[in-house]
């Protein structure tokens, strides 16, 4: 795995894990929560664009 997937799904796991940790919130942020997961998508698709180029290259 290059550094750099491994860089973003790090950073994947740990969005994943705040984004919980803010649902459980007494009174979660609605808007924290939702800039969260739009970072998380985000980071998704970039893992995915990387995924893609790996294989196409064959590495």
């Amino acid at each position: 795995m290059s550094g750099m997937l491994y860089r973003l799904s790090v950073v994947h796991r740990k969005l994943d894990e705040e984004i919980r940790r803010e649902a459980r919130r007494r009174n979660p942020d609605g808007f924290r929560l939702l800039r969260l997961k739009k970072l998380k998508l985000a980071v998704k698709d970039r893992l995915a664009g990387h995924w893609k180029r790996a294989i196409a290259t064959g590495a």
